[in-house]
């Protein structure tokens, strides 16, 4: 049974390294980083004040979540 699972794990691993290599030998990915970049670019200078407070509210919300520890 031991064994099986190894296999498993090791089928699951080898299709997970699989993927991230096709991602990052992937030519369209600089472009589409570079769109994304754009659109969300677009998107802040649309609505300026709710992108400060939608960082605002996500920075609060992740120091909640790292302090939650204390």
């Amino acid at each position: 049974m031991n064994e099986e699972i190894l296999e498993n794990l090791n089928r699951r691993l080898d299709d997970a390294l699989d993927h991230g290599r096709r991602l990052v030998e992937n030519d369209e990915l600089p472009k589409q980083a570079e769109e994304l970049k754009n659109r969300t670019e677009t998107l802040i200078r649309k609505h300026p004040i709710k992108s400060v407070a939608a960082g605002l509210f996500a920075g609060y919300v992740l120091g909640k979540i790292l302090s939650s520890g204390d």
